[in-house]
């Protein structure tokens, strides 16, 4: 089986002229503005996040949880995996951040929207949300400029819904996403490959469960912290960081 699949990788010769490219862009802003117009939509979602050790073995961590946004200013995250059980609640004035399974809590004050909490998490803390980029009140405008490639690449089927594929490429990284069919463009897988690390990792988003307006999930943005909690600062919760401490470069194999 392993030979027949190397057999079946090869490489593809892709030719994308410009009405392509402008149906692709098309199809994005559409999306982006579908997304952008929702004040309340939740969904679940599978992570596959790559790592490439030092022996160039390529090894991913995966993990699944939920999102409920309201904007312009209330988030509320889950994550669990193999290594981390994370819950985050962001009220429109603090994030706070409970690793459950260490026990451990932090709180970031970054009053402001959703897109301001991004730019904090990623800029000075490097904690990106997942799918942070699509949460954004303008994604489009968020990922576009850097953009000097596009594709549509034609249809794709991701947990049975029927989808549009479109490719992007950019100096440091590639990514793809594929966008439902039909009146609820919202998208159902977001691939980013990092070109510039050995190996070409990917971190593979996988969304489903869609619901918007007064469909989707029911929540207060509050997160209960256990009275026996530890209260630490953002860089010394560990389940927060995607990648647990077995894998870094110390002790990776």
């Amino acid at each position: 089986m392993i030979v027949l699949a190397v057999a079946l990788i090869g490489t593809a010769g892709i030719k994308s002229g410009q009405a392509d490219q402008a149906d692709a862009k098309r199809l994005f802003k559409a999306m982006s503005d579908y997304l952008a117009a929702q004040t309340a939509m939740s969904f679940d979602y599978d992570v596959s996040l790559e790592l490439v050790s030092t022996q160039q073995q390529k090894i991913a961590l995966a993990s699944s949880g939920t999102l409920t946004l309201d904007r312009p200013d209330k988030l509320h995250l889950t994550r669990n995996g193999g290594f981390a059980n994370v819950e985050m609640v962001f009220d429109g004035k603090t994030l706070t951040m409970l690793g459950k399974n260490s026990n451990l809590y932090t709180q970031v004050e970054a009053p402001g929207t959703i897109d301001h909490l991004v730019d904090v998490l990623r800029d000075k803390y490097h904690r990106p949300l997942p799918a942070a980029d699509l949460l954004m009140s303008n994604p489009y405008k968020e990922l576009m400029p850097e953009v000097s490639d596009v594709k549509h690449l034609g249809s794709g089927v991701i947990h049975g819904t029927e989808c549009d594929h479109l490719a992007f490429r950019t100096k440091d990284v590639d990514w793809q996403i594929w966008i439902a069919q039909g009146a609820r463009p919202y998208p159902c897988r977001y691939v980013i490959t990092s070109k510039k690390v050995i190996g070409f990792p990917q971190y593979t988003l996988d969304t489903w469960g869609w619901k918007t307006g007064a469909d989707a999930a029911a929540d207060s943005f509050k997160l209960a912290i256990p009275a026996t909690a530890k209260k630490l600062a953002p860089s010394e919760v560990p389940e927060i960081n995607d990648i647990p401490g077995i894998f870094t470069p110390k002790r990776a194999k």
